[in-house]
């Protein structure tokens, strides 16, 4: 009998196939001895009684797990492995916890870079698309023409293309604009962000020659206008301090002053802020974006190009934007790497969702925008729900609590929020649900804040706390 790969057979060929498999290669940790005698006819020695089980019947073992059957029979042979078998269902369970599955963010971080970054709503229907075809011509079309152009309307660019995220268009504009020339930037702004990614890193890369102009804290329009004179400078780079601050003794370029030399002016603003004035949003733009650059008003002061991060204050997909001048913005996209940074349709389709709702000023739309202007009043009403729900259990109460952006921006910003806290630490018993919830511990207690919580989430909330703690 050949063997095959288990991945080919269907679950009820499994045991006859691992039967004689695992015998013939696991002697001593799996196969059924007497399907083995009755395959080969061979006259075989007593089955010692402290053998494992087969790995076959082990795999079968594994009772309520989604797991599809090669995983299970993967899971089983790791317990054998390890010389416990009843460890199986363990082992299967952490497997199907290693897979993407839905949580409930309820840590307050809106954009929870481990989460996720901004939740999405988006739902693609099994169905060709026009992706790269121009329905009007009938001939092959971009891929960037319409989410590009939308991106372009909403921050008054000339141009704009989509890649796979911000650092990948940082890497390109550097690579179409650069390779063999200089980039000056300023000391205080070559950050590293994370997973240890660092600005001149990214620049070797691309080919450029990094300029380091100024001080750590102090650099001036004269430190750039000497860097000019004394290199071939392709372009300036600027960059957002988006994850830190440097405060005291401190003086920057603007974005309006770099604009004076004769040298394109590249800004890396991160964040994706799309509109300082948030037309999108029923009221006046929210405190705490104060300063926060926007593509819009960069541009606006002078920039030639901007590029940023399409799953941070944008409220789309993982992508970066590059946007602004077309010629330059053609350039990039006519690059080789520009197609090995190009985003699919999946995400192509969700930003394209997330830029018509800006251009319709429907912030609600966004899921983003919509927790992080939700108002207190509502998350209060909210707040009290959960608490009543659970009102016999020990110590739960209301509490305010402070809610942050997230996603490497806005580094000392918050926003006022509420929340209910449970005395102890739940936060183990809560992230092992079916649904995991993400809290946070403050003082030794368990917080789980409203503002990162869609409200279709609260039953889930009161369902979990009342299975921790239980009614009295």
């Amino acid at each position: 009998m050949p063997l095959q790969s288990t991945c080919a057979l269907p679950e009820a060929d499994l045991g006859l196939h691992l039967g004689l498999h695992d015998a013939c290669l696991y002697p001593n940790a799996g196969g059924d001895h007497a399907l083995l005698h009755k395959m080969t006819g061979r006259i075989l020695p007593p089955v010692p009684a402290d053998r494992p089980p087969s790995v076959d019947a082990l795999a079968r073992s594994i009772s309520g797990s989604e797991l599809p059957p090669p995983l299970r029979v993967q899971a089983a042979r790791t317990a054998i492995a390890e010389g416990d078998p009843s460890a199986v269902h363990g082992i299967a369970r952490r497997m199907e916890r290693e897979l993407l599955t839905p949580v409930v963010n309820a840590t307050g971080v809106l954009l929870h870079t481990n989460l996720g970054r901004a939740p999405i709503d988006h739902v693609a229907a099994a169905s060709a698309q026009n992706l790269e075809l121009d329905l009007a011509s009938g001939k092959r079309g971009s891929r960037q023409t319409g989410v590009g152009g939308l991106l372009a309307t909403a921050c008054g660019a000339e141009a704009a293309i989509v890649v796979n995220n911000c650092s990948a268009g940082l890497l390109l504009v550097l690579s179409a604009l650069a390779t063999g020339r200089s980039v000056a930037v300023s000391r205080g702004e070559l950050v590293e962000i994370g997973g240890g990614f660092r600005v001149p890193d990214v620049m070797a890369q691309s080919g450029a020659d990094l300029v380091e102009v100024g001080t750590t804290n102090r650099t001036r329009l004269a430190d750039f206008s000497r860097a000019a004179d004394q290199h071939d400078l392709a372009l300036t780079l600027h960059v957002h301090q988006s994850n830190y601050k440097i405060v005291g003794f401190t003086e920057a370029v603007t974005i309006a002053e770099l604009a004076t030399l004769d040298v394109p002016v590249v800004a890396d603003i991160g964040s994706g802020l799309l509109d300082a004035a948030c037309p999108w949003l029923d009221g006046p733009p929210p405190a705490w974006l104060n300063d926060e650059p926007a593509a819009k008003q960069t541009l606006a002061a002078g920039a030639d190009l901007v590029v940023f991060s399409g799953d941070k204050l944008l409220g789309g997909p993982q992508s970066g934007i590059i946007a602004g001048d077309a010629e330059l913005v053609k350039q990039c996209a006519a690059h080789p790497l520009a197609r090995a940074v190009r985003p699919g349709g999946l995400v192509l389709g969700a930003l394209q969702e997330t830029a018509l709702a800006y251009l319709r000023r429907d912030g609600n739309a966004i899921p983003f925008w919509r927790m992080a202007a939700t108002p207190i009043a509502e998350l209060i009403a909210r707040a009290n729900v959960i608490a009543d729900a659970c009102s016999a259990t020990v110590g739960i109460r209301v509490i305010d609590t402070e809610a942050v952006p997230g996603g490497g921006t806005l580094p000392t910003v918050t926003i006022p929020s509420i929340g209910v806290q449970l005395p102890g630490d739940y936060l183990d018993p809560l992230r092992a649900r079916d649904l995991p919830i993400i809290g946070r511990v403050v003082d030794g207690n368990t917080v789980l804040d409203l503002r990162s919580v869609s409200p279709e989430r609260d039953h889930d909330l009161i369902e979990a706390i009342n299975s921790l703690i239980g009614p009295q």
